[in-house]
This record gives structure tokens, sequence and C-alpha cells, in this order.
């Protein structure tokens, strides 16, 4: 039991910020993100003493929550992110939103006004007392915790609870309310502080649910085996791989899991889905099974493929169901893997022929300096190293690189289809290159990079290894297909005046490596030239809003102007037709 005391230094006590610092410090924590503010100030303030943690100062907490998630999804570690009451407490909620549709671990540490304030017309009062509103209320639905420390006492209990809370299945955010006078709260603590919780053990496997997967798959003439980004979470590729190998399987992946899966391996079939490839879909309609590893495959990652999935069987291995009926194995996914492994017979056959990730439809660039997707991309690729991180951001660059980029070979790809927001990838890239020290690269349209953007002065400001890469078509320019194919003509709202963005990012970062790239060989060098550098780098270039992307909802228009189609596409009708995602 504490006992919490006046805020003045008593031997023998701790201030509970110094308490708190110190044990993110000992549950493996490495980097604290965030924007600080008069009711939060005191943990930074203890960060900054302890020495331990390294404080990240974002432009904005939407990107300081996603620096945490970027740190989270590179490492395997909890990411945590801290702000302030007030507007800096809602700014959180899109990005714990993200964290929580992905299940991402993230701790949220949420400063609140003094206790004694609350109901009193404090500022930024959201104690739900006296007709403000509950924060509580408004975090629980993102959050797999979410608790009010009301006293310096309590946080003991609760911090492990939260922790444990953001790394059990289903891995997601867990948020802490600290108002200010409990941070600064003097407390006693006992002998022997117990260590953060760990995440709860793995449960033992369904024996049922384990025979019925495997004498499924057994008995299977040709499986297609679709992983997602829970093979990522769970460490388990080496363990993907092997069941792959010993099913004789062709393996796709879904949007968000690109490097769960080596893109340069013959078995690989290519992305599922609405950003995916068409040899995934005749896979699929050649399998007997349908094995999914690690996702529940969502509309995104099942997009023209649900005709094929009800002609075979689908057994899936994972913590949650799929979203398509099937045999589930639930449970720890590395286990279930190797368990599901260990009952097949000892052979590796080699997967029957296929004609791999071939490209789909883009339309060529027809504007001035444009640059094509496909020919920008191809320079990325060569420049990309081996170890590198990509995050990818939403919009027609996006999806040209999830179809068109293969993932780097020890490296995370990330495309953050939770809740899809763009910006997403700026601090994400930021959390991700500062976690690991490997070189990041960032491709973002420019209309991710006009909402937060500005993160590039984070990067700058501590030397992040980041290349950011904005496709710049001067336009919210999925939306202005969208309205041109699905709603009777372009309106003219998502066109922008033309903006030199690597400009105006030289004139404000001096010191930043800044490139306007005027075709894909500028594109090459600069990057190549970011590589060897020690911190960020900066490529602009120009795209064409009417290009259209790889994307499955605009394929029906894409052919009707003969701009697309894969001469060895064996699509039907009904899976071309018009599938409607936001």
């Amino acid at each position: 039991m504490t006992t919490t005391t006046p805020h003045l230094p008593t031997a023998g006590t701790v201030r509970l910020a110094d308490h708190l610092a110190a044990e993110l410090a000992r549950a493996g924590v490495t980097h604290l993100f965030g924007v600080g503010g008069a009711n939060i100030e005191d943990l930074y303030d203890a960060v900054h003493r302890g020495g331990t943690l390294r404080p990240v100062v974002a432009k904005h907490e939407f990107s300081a929550v996603t620096m945490a998630d970027g740190y989270a999804r590179t490492t395997r570690r909890l990411g945590v992110v801290a702000a302030t009451s007030g507007g800096g407490a809602m700014n959180l909620i899109p990005g714990l939103a993200e964290a929580y549709a992905s299940r991402v671990p993230v701790l949220a540490l949420v400063g609140q006004p003094p206790t004694g304030q609350e109901g009193h017309g404090a500022f930024q009062d959201s104690s739900g007392k006296a007709g403000s509103f509950d924060a509580r209320e408004v975090f629980a639905p993102v959050s797999r915790f979410c608790a009010r420390v009301e006293d310096a006492d309590s946080l003991l209990e609760l911090l492990p609870r939260a922790v444990a809370g953001a790394q059990a299945e289903p891995r997601g955010p867990a948020v802490l309310l600290l108002p200010k006078d409990v941070q600064q709260a003097r407390i006693r603590l006992p002998g022997r502080v117990p260590a953060p919780a760990p995440a709860a053990p793995a449960t033992d496997l369904d024996s049922a649910a384990l025979t019925a997967v495997a004498d499924t798959l057994r008995g299977a003439g040709r499986v297609l085996v679709i992983a997602g980004e829970g093979v990522a979470a769970a460490d388990a590729r080496a363990e993907l791989a092997g069941l792959a190998r010993h099913l004789g399987a062709w393996v796709a992946v879904t949007p968000d899991a690109k490097d769960v899966f080596d893109n340069r391996d013959p078995r690989f079939a290519g992305v599922a889905g609405v950003m995916g490839h068409a040899n995934v879909a005749d896979c699929l309609r050649r399998a007997d099974v349908c094995l999914l590893a690690g996702t529940r495959l969502p509309l995104l990652a099942r997009g023209g493929l649900d005709r094929a999935l009800g002609a075979a069987d689908v057994v899936s291995l994972g913590a949650e169901p799929p979203f398509v009926p099937g045999t589930a194995l639930a449970g720890d996914l590395r286990e279930a893997l190797r368990a599901v492994t260990g009952r097949l017979p000892p052979r590796s056959p080699a997967c029957a022929p296929h004609s791999g990730p071939l490209p789909g439809p883009v339309a060529p660039a027809v504007r001035g300096r444009a640059v094509p997707y496909a020919e920008a991309i191809a320079a990325v690729e060569a420049a990309l190293p081996e170890d590198a991180h990509v995050f990818v951001d939403a919009g027609n660059a996006g999806a040209s690189a999830v179809h068109l980029l293969p993932a780097p070979r020890r490296g995370r790809f990330v495309v953050a289809v939770g809740m899809g927001g763009m910006g997403y990838t700026f601090g994400a890239g930021i959390g991700a290159a500062l976690a690991t020290g490997r070189r990041t690269y960032v491709l973002a349209g420019d209309g991710a990079f006009f909402m937060h953007g500005m993160e590039v002065h984070t990067a700058v400001e501590y030397g992040a290894p980041v290349t950011f890469v904005i496709f710049n078509n001067n336009a919210h320019a999925m939306c202005a297909l969208r309205e041109e194919f699905l709603q009777g003509g372009v309106r003219g709202d998502d066109l922008f005046g033309r903006t030199d963005i690597a400009a105006g990012v030289a004139a404000a970062f001096p010191s930043l490596d800044v490139t306007g790239a005027g075709d894909a060989a500028q594109v090459r060098e600069a990057l190549l030239r970011g590589n060897a550098g020690g911190g960020p780098a900066f490529v602009a270039l120009d795209c064409d809003p009417q290009e259209i992307p790889p994307f499955l909802p605009f394929q029906p228009f894409a052919e009707a102007t003969g701009t697309a189609g894969h001469p060895d596409s064996k699509e039907n009708p009904d899976e071309r037709r018009v599938v409607h995602v936001g």
C-alpha cells in the first residue's frame, strides 16, 4: 500500500510522475511521444529528470499517437504517447482509433485539471461533473482499457492493468487520465514495487479445431494462404514460410502486410483485395482451400474475391474469427502455425505454376512534368535499402505503392487501413525511424502532406533518418476520380492550384536535403543521396490527378478508356464490378 503525502519532498517518498516515468522505462519503453501542456508538464519534467526515456515533441497530438503507433509496429513494444487536457486530449482520438482498429498496443497518458477544480469551472474540465463531458466516455470506445487515476495510490494498480490491456489480444490502446495534482503527489512506495504486468499467457489451442484445420489442409490439392498483419505482430514470418513450404502453397498478403512474406519468393502470389493483383483471384479460383493467417479478411483485403471464397474451403488461424465463413483455430498465431505444420506430412512440394504479382491497370500520365506512378515507384524500389521501413499513406499514390512496390526483405511495410486516415505516415515514420535507427521511407500524396506534413519539422529537430517522398498531383485525386466515375462528373472542389511543395519545404528548413524531382531518374538520385545521409531527406515530384491508380473500384472505368487490363487476367464480369469502399 502506498501512502500519499503533501507535494513537498519527504524522505522515502517519490513524486508520482517520477515513479510513472521509471516504470515505463522498466517495462522496456524507450521513447515518449507527445505534445506538452500545463496538465502534463509534470510527467515531461519527470522524463527529463530521469534521463532514461527519450521525449519526442510532435507538432500535433494526432501525429504523436501515430509516432507511438509506428514505434510499436516496428519494435513490437508498447508505444507511449502523452498529451495535455482539452483540445490536446481530443486530438488523440483519431490516432487511437487507428491503433484500436489495427490492433496496435499504445498507452496514452492524458493530463487532466487538478481534482479540486473538477466541476467548478476548471479550464478544460472533462471530469463529467457539473455539465462537463466525461473524458472516459470519449476514450473508452477507442481503447481496450481506460481509467481515471483518482489518487496517487491507485496508479500502482492501474498502470499494470493498462499495460496488460494494451498488449493482450486483441491488442490496442490503453488510456490513463492523470489529474495534475495526482501527478505531483508524493507517494511512499512499498519495499518492492511489482513489475508491470506481462501480457496474458497464450491459451491452449483447441484440439478439435486444430484437428479440423489440419485434416482440411492434409486433404487439399492446392492451397492459397492469405497472410495478414497479425503475422508481423506475432513475429511469425518464419512459421508462415514453413507452413507454406509444407503445403506447397501460394502465398498472398493483405494490403497492410506486404512484409510478412518474401515478395520475391516464387510462391508469392501478390496482394489480395482492392489494391491487389489479379493473380490472387486466379490462384483462389484454382485452390481447394484458402488458409487465412493473421487476418480477418476485411473488405479492403477481400474485394473482388467473395465469389471465389464461396467456392473454396476456408480455414483461419489467429486471435479473432474471420469475416468470412470457415473453420477457425483461435489462439496465439505463432503457436497455431507451428501446431498445424506439425500435423502435416514432412514434405515440401513445389507450388503449382502461377503468373505472379504482375502489375495491373495504371493509366499513363498525360500532363506536363507529371511522373507516372509506375516510374516513380520503380525509382523508389531501386533505391530502397533491404532493411528499410516503408510507411504508405492513403490515396492514389498509396494504392500504387501497395500494388507496385515490393516490401523490403528485412523491414516493415505499413499501411494504416484501420481507419485509413490521411497523414498517418508522417508521425508513424518518424516514430519507427527514431525507435529503430533504420532508414524509413514515407510515401504520401500532397493531400496527406497538407494535413500532417509539418511533422517534417520534428524529423529535422531530432535528426530522424526519414525520407519523405511526396507525390504531388495538386488534388485530392482519389476523391476527384470518384466524383468523375461514380457521381456523374468532377465538381472541382478536390482539384487545386499548383503548389511547389519542394520549394516551400526547402525555404522552411534550410538544413534539410530537399529535391524537387522532374523525372524518375532524379527521384532515384535524390533517394540514394538521402540513404547516404544520417538524417531526414525530402523529395517531391509532380503527378497527374487524372492518372487512374490500380484500385479495384476504378478498374471498370479504366478499362472503358482503354488504359487498363492485363492480358493474363481471368477475372469474370462479376469480379470486375464496382467495389464500394470509402
